[in-house]
């Protein structure tokens, strides 16, 4: 859902609609549950996406979670049990798994970490990471930390696909993270900063008309509204995903 208070300060940094008095009640109780079962003080937790900034939907959102210190398959393991616990509550809990490590070093990946960490996340419980980082510009950096592997990614879907994954299921992938790529270029070449996938659809569409149809494809696909074939996301991949991919490593840069 998108957050309308996401865009840039008068001072240039990024600002977001994410807040702890902005969480939806119904939605208290499965952080709670998360918190509950993770059973470590030890383990930094934090919620993002809709249910952050208050734009969640009983029923029709997910929580996404981010933990620091919990193993992959913990996270994988609590997730799958508290999606069918609150499956009246929401879609699905989904809880990524992190290292304090991947937040360290001058990379642009731990920098778009970084980010991503203090204007997305919202603290929950143990220890908080991003009480001591600064509030980050609106600037290419950031957008390249945010989307620098996206040629790497263009890999990924071709073996992917090669391996007859389900192609409903990519499609909504290579719609979702194209589109974020998307967002970073509309914030650049708008001097914003957005990463709402629909709004920046619409915007580079219009900055190049001859990708409109191509865009609204990948929104159909990203919202769900309309199913991928497998020939449709093979033509994608190397048309408008690769377009975008272009487009973003020479105007952005890419990750070393």
């Amino acid at each position: 859902m998108h957050d309308p208070l996401e865009g840039v300060t008068e001072h240039g940094t990024i600002v977001t609609g994410v807040g702890r008095g902005r969480v939806p009640a119904a939605f208290e109780p499965v952080l709670e549950a998360v918190v509950t079962a993770i059973r470590s003080t030890d383990v930094s937790v934090y919620v993002y996406g809709s249910v952050a900034t208050g734009m969640a939907r009983v029923g029709d959102s997910d929580v996404d979670m981010l933990t620091v210190g919990l193993t992959p398959d913990n996270a994988s393991s609590i997730g799958r049990d508290l999606s069918e616990r609150f499956k009246d509550v929401c879609r699905a809990v989904e809880i990524a798994a992190a290292r304090a490590s991947d937040f360290e070093g001058d990379t642009d990946e731990a920098y778009g970490g970084r980010v991503f960490l203090r204007h997305y996340c919202l603290h929950v419980a143990g220890p908080d990471l991003h009480a001591p980082l600064p509030q980050y510009p609106a600037d290419i950096r950031a957008a390249r930390g945010f989307n620098g592997d996206i040629t790497r990614h263009l890999e990924m879907w071709r073996q992917q696909l090669s391996e007859s994954c389900h192609p409903t299921d990519l499609g909504r992938r290579v719609a979702r993270k194209s589109l974020l790529a998307v967002a970073g270029l509309v914030s650049v070449h708008d001097a914003t900063w957005t990463t709402d996938r629909e709004t920046a659809a619409a915007r580079w569409a219009k900055v190049n008309p001859s990708l409109a149809s191509d865009l609204q494809t990948l929104v159909d696909w990203s919202s769900g509204d309309r199913r991928a074939g497998e020939q449709e996301v093979a033509e994608a991949i190397d048309g408008i995903a690769m377009e975008i991919a272009t487009s973003f490593a020479a105007t952005i840069g890419l990750w070393g």
